[in-house]
């Protein structure tokens, strides 16, 4: 070891004698800057690989990377191309030296493929009578709808004449039950494992979907039993002929269609067969065949009865009034009731649960994982004066 020198008083150089302790100090010095050294080293490296990995990723569909993250031989395989690190890839026994996309087992299982983002689902039409209807939330089992449906009676008097006794209103009870929806679906743990695409969000919405298909369905012809009692399920008759409880009709005066001399008649009928207190607020429901021969029918002065919206999300209307078009509605046939008319919000009332649960239940068909969703729903007539229907009929 080489002995330090110091500087004396005089200006000459005189050697300088360290203690133990001032040797250790000056050798764990040099050796903390040597690991110093070392370690920025690797650090620079590390970042320099975690940027090339970043950009790779960057590069990546967004479902490829997810891939990526959940199985195992790609992670082995990419920690492979980035560090070298093989223990992964023997744990799988995939021979790395022979690695190509010809063979399944060589390799293809990490070469993932493009998959679309979501499930392209085929497109049903769920419009409902929801959109024309009265809706009430309830946290009961059942929704009771108080009508009055007489007229209380009046009369003329005189100063002096005795004051006679007159009708007395009397007022009817409409009870609408909520009736449960459910659906109970099955997928298997390892699909929701391995799928690289959210599955449960796309099972609920499905489910959604075919929750609300089906309760569009009962809101015009569910005949009560376990579901919505349907508008058209109620007893009908000629309007000429009406009485509460039951639904007044207009007939189009020929079998199976519209009248051939005059067919904007029948749609003129049924119009100004509802009240002047309904009118106002009246919208035609049928469904999209029925509408495909309306929108041809024209006036005597050759215009059309049906105009489209003239802003986007504005419906059709047809004589002056907005259009619903309902899939659920029969088409056009002998003595078929395709087309309604009338204020739907005081004709039709639907009380729900505002709530759709959705229970999963990985317990009770293991491997598989099932979902149990459930809404409550009813619905009926709650004004029989308010809806008309169209009978395409001689009578």
């Amino acid at each position: 070891m080489s002995t330090p020198e110091t500087t004396s008083r005089d200006g000459e150089a005189v050697p300088s004698v360290l203690t133990p302790a001032d040797e250790v100090k000056t050798a764990l010095a040099g050796l903390v800057g040597d690991i110093t050294q070392h370690m920025q080293k690797q650090e620079d490296r590390f970042t320099m690989l975690d940027r090339k990995h970043t950009l790779t990723q960057s590069r990546r569909p967004a479902l490829a990377a997810a891939a990526d993250a959940e199985a195992p031989h790609q992670k082995a395989f990419a920690a492979y191309l980035r560090t070298g690190e093989d223990e992964g890839l023997r744990g799988l026994n995939i021979e790395e030296k022979a690695l190509s996309t010809a063979v399944a087992a060589d390799g293809g299982y990490l070469v993932d493929p493009e998959t679309s983002a979501s499930i392209q689902s085929v497109l049903r039409s769920a419009s409902s009578l929801r959109q024309v209807a009265k809706i009430v939330n309830v946290e009961a089992t059942s929704f009771d709808v108080l009508i009055d449906s007489t007229e209380a009676g009046a009369g003329w008097a005189s100063e002096t004449a005795n004051l006679t006794e007159t009708a007395t209103p009397t007022i009817d009870r409409i009870s609408i039950p909520l009736h449960e929806l459910s659906a109970l679906p099955k997928i298997s743990q390892r699909l929701l494992d391995d799928s690289a695409f959210d599955i449960e969000t796309w099972l609920s919405d499905r489910v959604a979907d075919t929750f609300s298909r089906s309760e569009a369905a009962a809101f015009v012809s569910g005949d009560g039993i376990d579901k919505p009692v349907g508008f058209l399920t109620h007893s009908k008759v000629n309007n000429n002929n009406w009485t509460w409880g039951s639904l007044g009709y207009v007939p189009t005066g020929t079998a199976g269609g519209f009248n051939g001399s005059n067919p904007g008649d029948g749609l003129i009928d049924l119009v100004y067969g509802l009240g002047a207190r309904y009118r106002a607020n009246g919208s035609f429901v049928l469904n999209s065949k029925t509408a495909g021969v309306v929108r041809k029918i024209k006036d005597a002065e050759g215009r059309f009865l049906w105009a489209d919206g003239l802003t986007a999300g504005e419906p059709a209307r047809l004589l002056g009034y907005p259009v619903l078009i309902c899939e659920d509605m029969p088409d056009v046939a002998d003595e078929a009731f395709a087309i309604a008319f009338g204020d739907f919000s005081a004709g039709y009332t639907i009380a729900e649960r505002p709530d759709l649960r959705i229970l999963r239940d990985p317990f009770s068909a293991k491997p598989h994982v099932l979902f149990y969703a459930t809404k409550r729903v009813g619905g009926d007539v709650s004004d029989f004066a308010a809806i008309k229907l169209l009978k395409f009929s001689i009578s």
